[in-house]
């Protein structure tokens, strides 16, 4: 299926997930469904380094938090329209992507990933110190009943935002896996040296998915002081966001863009699950069990394990 019409496809699927969650009249299948569609956001940016590049990311919070506090700073100098804050916030983190990229890419395996946490452990020790954002203490954001336009109810408004945002993610990452960069980044996590023999601009590619995978973490952010209504750096830098962005990938398959989706909806929505029934505090518990039983039963993920990988992705870059 090529881009246009798989772009249509995902717009479909989209319409008939907010269709469903319309009919089942309970407003809180829209705020579970917001925290799910926040993973596979999550999810999908993550892998977009980590998995089509082999560059394991763990400060995926300090970018997740970083679009979170532009939105708290938009709304202290020029109140915007949320959408604008969300560009604003994947720019932002973005850049951050960029920088960070530049400052520790020529490090490899482990050494970059503790420099990934690092960067996470410093904008947290930056947002504590910064009073304008609220610092230690935190910031409240009034997160109006209906939207100024439409008169949606709020978390609605919120929900379809986040609805959106996953559908992009889905068809940029579906495009990078059938385009040249793709194959750029795949070589990169086969064998750098090999690609950078071969001419592979290495250091220039895994700088775009740096940026890439920042940006949509910060976009995912951004919508959350309006969600929480309260922001203060240790929810916001929460530890539980990197644990279960790294999780879903590896449950689903980092093969292609189809195993964080898969991840993501199955552990996010079982953690909303567990989290109504019994307590948020199994959640974590819930994540290790579940990436044991998947390291031992099925080390590919799912899509690896009925045979969904990159070969299937060059077979179909032509269709």
């Amino acid at each position: 299926m090529r881009g246009f019409p798989f772009f249509l496809s995902c717009l479909l699927v989209a319409a008939g997930v907010f269709l469903a969650a319309r009919l089942t009249a309970n407003g809180y299948v829209f705020f579970a469904g917001y925290v799910v569609l926040q993973y596979i956001v999550l999810a999908i940016a993550w892998n977009m380094l980590g998995g089509y590049t082999g560059y394991v990311n763990f400060g995926i919070a300090g970018f997740f938090a970083i679009g979170a506090y532009t939105t708290v700073a938009a709304e202290k100098l020029i109140p915007l329209p949320l959408p604008l804050v969300m560009l604003a916030g994947g720019a932002v983190s973005g850049l951050l992507g960029l920088g960070m990229g530049y400052l520790t890419l020529r490090l490899r395996g482990v050494f970059f990933s503790i420099a990934t946490l690092a960067m996470a452990v410093v904008a947290q020790t930056f947002m504590v110190n910064w009073d304008f954002v609220g610092g230690s203490a935190g910031a409240f954001t009034i997160r109006p009943m209906t939207t100024p336009y439409f008169g949606i109810d709020y978390i609605r408004y919120l929900f379809l935002l986040m609805l959106g945002l996953a559908v992009l993610a889905v068809v940029v990452a579906r495009a990078i896996e059938r385009s040249r960069l793709g194959d750029g980044f795949a070589a990169i996590r086969d064998d750098e040296l090999a690609a950078e023999a071969s001419g592979v601009p290495t250091l220039r590619l895994k700088l775009i998915a740096t940026a890439m995978s920042g940006a949509f973490m910060g976009m995912a952010g951004a919508p959350l002081p309006f969600y929480v209504t309260y922001l203060d750096p240790p929810s916001a830098f929460s530890l539980s966001y990197a644990v279960n962005t790294i999780a879903m990938p590896l449950i689903g398959g980092t093969a292609s863009w189809i195993g964080p989706l898969i991840g993501a909806v199955l552990l996010a929505s079982l953690q909303q699950l567990v989290t109504v029934t019994i307590s948020s505090a199994v959640n974590l518990l819930i994540v290790g069990l579940m990436l044991v039983g998947f390291i031992i039963i099925a080390p590919r993920g799912i899509i690896g394990w009925f045979g969904i990988g990159a070969g299937k992705r060059r077979r179909g870059r032509g269709r």
